[in-house]
């Protein structure tokens, strides 16, 4: 392999980290949480284990959610690997990783606690931990970002800015309906 190859590979695995997650964190998620049942029904629905239902359902709805998540990722995926072999090595890798901590960022209802140590270099480099994850699970509204905490702030912003853009516009709805009424 030479160091093109190499710069390749970690770029593309790179890359889809970076963009699958913005992708998949602005394309989909947020937009789940706005408009979406799908998501909401699925992964947070509080009656039932979360890694049961997140995990290792197969029950269609959950898997069509859990493909609609990693759907940006994919497309990101493909079109790296036009880039050449080693950059479709690097987002193959990168996809195989990143299932590795969709199933991590999940293991808090296992009883999974990270090290002190994890914690320190997770907050150091940005990345979600499951106890963060948890966190989104418990209350829908906070920790965005599948991989990067960084989106999680950005996400929220648009979170509240769209709901309040539905909400007034079911509101000029109303206002019409009864004075056409």
């Amino acid at each position: 392999m030479s160091s093109r190859d190499i710069v390749w590979f970690v770029g593309s695995l790179v890359a889809l980290f970076v963009a699958g997650d913005f992708a998949s964190t602005f394309f989909y998620h947020v937009p789940q949480h706005i408009w979406g049942k799908l998501h909401l029904r699925t992964h947070h629905d509080n009656t039932r284990s979360y890694w049961e239902h997140s995990i290792v359902s197969k029950d269609p709805w959950i898997l069509l959610d859990g493909f609609l998540g990693a759907l940006p990722y994919l497309v990101v995926a493909g079109l790296l690997a036009l880039c050449g072999p080693a950059a479709a090595y690097g987002a193959l890798a990168g996809l195989l990783l990143g299932h590795l901590h969709v199933l991590w960022r999940h293991t808090c209802e296992l009883g999974w606690s990270s090290p002190p140590w994890l914690v320190r270099f997770a907050r150091a480099a940005g990345l979600v931990l499951p106890e963060d994850h948890n966190g989104h699970h418990k209350n829908p509204d906070v920790e965005f970002g599948d991989l990067f905490r960084v989106y999680d702030v950005p996400a929220r912003a648009l979170l509240v800015y769209a709901r309040g853009r539905v909400l007034r516009a079911r509101k000029l709805e109303r206002l019409r309906a009864r004075r056409s009424a």
